[in-house]
């Protein structure tokens, strides 16, 4: 089902939309989105991932990040702290006791919570694909675009990347940002079987993947991970 969460920044009473399976249950797994169009591929694998959770006792629940999917906030208001600040809020509200964050949503986990991060990836990375997209975009179009040039731009006054605003606060922020290194267990998409969800050309499912990872998490959990 469709729930909100009182958000920091929204102005909205009713702050943002989750998705959520909540049946009161002692063991409340938090799942931080990836960031941008990943977010979207990795949608299924993510709400298959909860449904299978549910069927072995776990209650889930997957926020939109501020100003990203179903959020009425500006994304170019955004930034890593007002993201991590917002999933410290979502881990709160829904009484999460464990986490589990893909891609770049490592790089805002709640970092008062054990569990897992998905293949995780350095912001800087994630900033890179996004130029050299921009860059290759504006090549077939008939245009020059240099990335050093294009992330000057967006340091010093925002700019376009992969139909996003960015703000110089989230450029910023994803420059420097390191994916959280307190003990989460590391995952990977090999382990799981199947292809990443976040490298298909249109967003797929695979129910077997999602059912393995939530066996996953549900194994970790049973053998103390956070008690």
């Amino acid at each position: 089902m469709i729930t909100t969460w009182p958000c920091p920044g929204s102005r909205e009473a009713d702050g943002e939309f989750a998705a959520s399976i909540d049946r009161g249950r002692r063991q409340r797994l938090l799942i931080v989105p990836p960031l941008l169009d990943e977010m979207n591929r990795t949608r299924r694998l993510l709400v298959g991932t909860m449904r299978a959770a549910d069927a072995q006792g776990l209650d889930s629940f997957l926020p939109d990040l501020p100003g990203t999917n179903e959020s009425r906030q500006a994304f170019a208001a955004q930034s890593l702290q007002a993201w991590r600040s917002a999933m410290a809020a979502a881990a709160r509200h829904f009484r999460a006791t464990h986490v589990l964050a893909v891609r770049g949503g490592a790089l805002v986990f709640p970092n008062v919570l054990p569990g897992w991060v998905l293949e995780p990836v350095m912001g800087a990375s994630l900033l890179r694909q996004l130029l050299r997209a921009r860059v290759i975009a504006a090549r077939e179009a008939g245009r020059h675009e240099d990335s050093a040039d294009l992330l000057e731009t967006g340091r010093n006054e925002g700019i376009a990347l992969a139909g996003y605003d960015f703000g110089p606060a989230l450029i910023a922020g994803l420059e420097g940002a390191r994916p959280l290194d307190e003990g989460q267990r590391e995952l990977r998409i090999a382990d799981l079987g199947g292809i990443a969800p976040w490298l298909r050309a249109e967003p797929g499912e695979d129910p077997a993947q999602a059912t393995r990872l939530a066996a996953r998490i549900v194994a970790d959990i049973a053998e103390g991970l956070g008690a």
